[in-house]
């Protein structure tokens, strides 16, 4: 029998171990080839009179990833091919393949032997439903985390995980841990009742055997005629109580847009009536029906294929060589530039947090270390790490400080004057091959960069606010800017761990146009008399993390009006809307209300209590109509095709080049609807034809704001996709 993935060893005492260990892999996961091995180790043992139980254990730092998602879209583009000649017979092999690590699980769970999972290390998805399958489960003590996170991605546990945590878990924690794909540290687990115990780390395999020699019962309880759910019956006085609830929570939460989150309540709804074979089999059902669907496709291919692949630098000129920088110079010691600071520092970069004097610069490092402050509290860090951390931080008004550095970044205002005045001091300081970068998030870099002496040197890093939490960074490319500046860029955004897309130049970039037109449409709305409350309400029933005046309170209702105030002045009156601008203007030059960094702005934030929308507002556009006056589905409709029509005219453009980036940006930028995969996907998913009839009708309605751009009509026609059209080498199709 092959060794190539399992090394297979048994004591004298008859305990066999399963050391897993893939070659050329930094973690574990599941392929064919690594479930054929385990399988055919699976049978051999329990045949094996000799052997009186196992442990599977890893021979590496982590345990398992988990499976390996490109198997599963392997698996769904055979079931397409099928399904164009024979669509019942395609989904019946569909039902039967993508069951068959339950099948696994099962064998392992009933194979009349004791499994017991030894986890040292991060423990995800089939490999936690492995674990949840063995009689056993003991996790070494350490900071990691364990879980099934396969919601997030679009599909969920199909492994038999709904069934196995719903008897094991308290209904409400456990039904929770599944449908918000929780992962948790070990003691976490322990608590849910997930995992037996954890151990010190030497002591793992010791604990293993020890739990198999004192005679582990190889039969599950709910394989016992006596088993008893833990919060009772599905049809029973508890049941009346929670699953309704649970329901009314799920459509509160997710608003029915996400199809892996509704097979997850529909099978342990339906499962726990039913003995677990019965129950495995209902999963695997709504399992093989959930990968068919568009949003676990697009989710899948953006929120795990696409995101990796950028993350791993696809974007990355590839005749240089590695070019992390080791020390940084960061001008602007404001939150944006002090989370900036953080963020390098963490990543052991040595960073001077450059300001106009030397009180400004030290505020800018005493935020960083309230976040680290932050962290050690929630024991996410130690005092001693955030000490050091903290101490690679030099705070300074001298800009010579940054003559050193391999990559200078300022994060001033987003005032062309200021910007200018701070370049040409760091300028004169700066040594000959340092790169410099602007983190400007509307300014376009050529123009800020005209008189930069090496403009291939120059190019614009745009962070998100907060910076500790957002994970996209804008890598923009100026028109003469060159691949050394945009390796160091992005070696740099890869060492402090966010994921960077890379657009070319232009007013706003990506995510900017994109989110203005969000926050356009809602100013319009409110113009129109659609009450503020039905405003937020509806975008986040169209899958918006946060409505969009709740965002723009974030951003800043005075950025908001300083950005209309530059387009005008550099476009003319008419690109702006005389109703937004009349909105903003009374809104921070009238009434002062800029937004959360004032206490007031759309919303009214008071020093106790949750924040409440203003209800000035209507002093500004009038009283509200009936909210029936408005059809809910026309408005969601408008807040998402306003965003994915400016996507597409950023593809056209050539702002945005790859079509994988104007998804995930979207995503991680500004939270466009997670279940669509993203603004390019959703309109794939719609289909070009579909889409631009819908925008057409829009256009009728509400003006050229909607209209589609020439690329979409040609698209239309056909309707081709731009998956097909613009798909990157080795990008999934749709």
């Amino acid at each position: 029998m092959t060794e190539t993935h399992f090394t297979l060893t048994t004591d004298e005492d008859g305990v066999a171990l399963f050391v897993w260990d893939s070659p050329g892999r930094s973690m574990n996961v599941f392929t064919e080839a690594v479930m054929d091995e385990l399988e055919a180790h699976i049978e051999a043992l329990v045949k094996d009179e000799a052997v009186r139980g196992a442990i599977i254990a890893s021979g590496k730092s982590t345990f398992s990833g988990g499976a390996d998602l490109s198997m599963l879209q392997a698996l769904l583009g055979r079931y397409h091919a099928m399904a164009r000649e024979d669509q019942p017979a395609a989904m019946a092999w569909l039902f039967t393949a993508g069951a068959r690590m339950s099948r696994m699980w099962r064998r392992l769970e009933t194979a009349g032997k004791p499994f017991v999972a030894a986890v040292g290390g991060t423990c995800m998805g089939g490999a936690f439903e492995m674990a949840l399958a063995c009689h056993g489960r003991i996790a070494a003590e350490g900071d990691y985390v364990m879980g099934l996170p396969e919601v997030k991605i679009g599909i969920f546990p199909g492994a038999g995980g709904t069934q196995r945590v719903m008897r094991m878990a308290d209904p409400q924690a456990g039904l929770t841990f599944l449908l918000q794909g929780q992962t948790v540290a070990p003691k976490k687990a322990v608590a849910l009742k997930l995992f037996d115990k954890v151990v010190p780390a030497e002591g793992l395999l010791a604990e293993a055997k020890a739990m198999i020699m004192a005679g582990l019962d190889p039969v599950r309880p709910w394989d016992k005629h006596d088993f008893r759910l833990p919060g009772g019956k599905v049809y029973s006085p508890a049941g009346f109580q929670f699953w309704p609830a649970a329901n009314a929570i799920y459509r509160r939460e997710t608003h029915d847009n996400y199809p892996g989150a509704r097979a997850i309540l529909a099978a342990c709804y339906e499962g726990l009536q039913l003995p677990m074979d019965q129950g495995l089999r209902v999963e695997a059902r709504q399992f093989a029906h959930v990968l068919t669907t568009t949003e676990a496709a697009s989710m899948v291919r953006s929120l795990f294929v696409s995101m990796q692949a950028l993350s791993k630098g696809a974007r990355r000129p590839k005749d240089i060589p590695p070019m992390t920088p080791r020390r940084i110079g960061v001008i602007g010691a404001g939150f944006m530039g002090s989370g900036i600071a953080h963020a390098a520092a963490g990543a052991g970069i040595e960073v001077m947090l450059i300001d106009a004097d030397r009180d400004s610069a030290e505020r800018g490092k005493e935020t960083a270390a309230k976040l680290v402050a932050e962290r050690v509290s929630k024991r996410r860090m130690t005092s001693e790490d955030g000490e050091t951390l903290l101490s690679r931080i030099s705070a300074s008004d001298d800009y010579s400080a940054l003559a050193d550095c391999d990559l200078v970044i300022e994060a001033v205002f987003e005032d062309r004057t200021v910007k200018a005045a701070v370049m040409d001091k760091a300028a004169k300081a700066m040594k000959a091959d340092a790169i410099f970068a602007s983190n400007t998030s509307t300014l376009p870099i050529t123009s800020l960069g005209a008189n930069w002496a090496s403009p291939q040197a120059m190019i614009g890093l745009h962070f998100f606010s907060p910076v500790h939490k957002m994970k996209l960074v804008e890598v923009i490319l100026g028109e003469k800017t060159g691949d050394k500046a945009l390796a160091v860029a992005l070696d740099f955004v890869r060492a402090i761990g966010k994921t960077p897309i890379v657009v070319h130049d232009s007013r706003g970039f990506y995510a900017n146009r994109c989110v203005m037109n969000y926050l356009l449409e809602a100013h319009l709305m409110l113009t129109e008399g659609v009450p503020p409350a039905m405003v937020e309400n509806v975008a986040r029933m169209a899958g918006m993390p946060v409505g969009p005046l709740a965002l723009n309170d974030e951003v800043g209702v005075d950025l908001a009006w300083k950005i209309l105030q530059a387009t005008k002045a550099d476009l003319g009156e008419t690109a702006i809307d005389p109703r937004q601008a009349k909105l903003l203007e009374e809104m921070v030059v009238a009434r002062g209300r800029h937004g959360r960094k004032n206490g007031a702005g759309f919303y009214d934030y008071p020093a106790k209590g949750p924040k409440r929308l203003w209800r000035g507002i209507a002093e500004i556009v009038g009283e509200p109509r009936a909210a029936e006056d408005f059809d809910v589905e026309e408005l969601k409709t408008r807040l998402l095709a306003t965003q994915a029509l400016e996507a597409a005219r950023c593809i056209a453009e050539g702002v945005v080049t790859d079509v994988r980036e104007a998804d995930v940006g979207s995503i991680l930028g500004f939270g466009f609807a997670p279940f669509s995969g993203g603004t390019i996907s959703y309109i794939d998913g719609l289909g070009t034809k579909a889409f631009v009839d819908m925008a057409d009708t829009l256009t009728e309605r509400h003006g050229p704001r909607f209209a589609p751009n020439t690329l979409l009509k040609e698209m239309a026609a056909t309707n081709e996709l731009f998956y097909e059209r613009f798909a990157p080498p080795g990008a999934p199709a749709a």
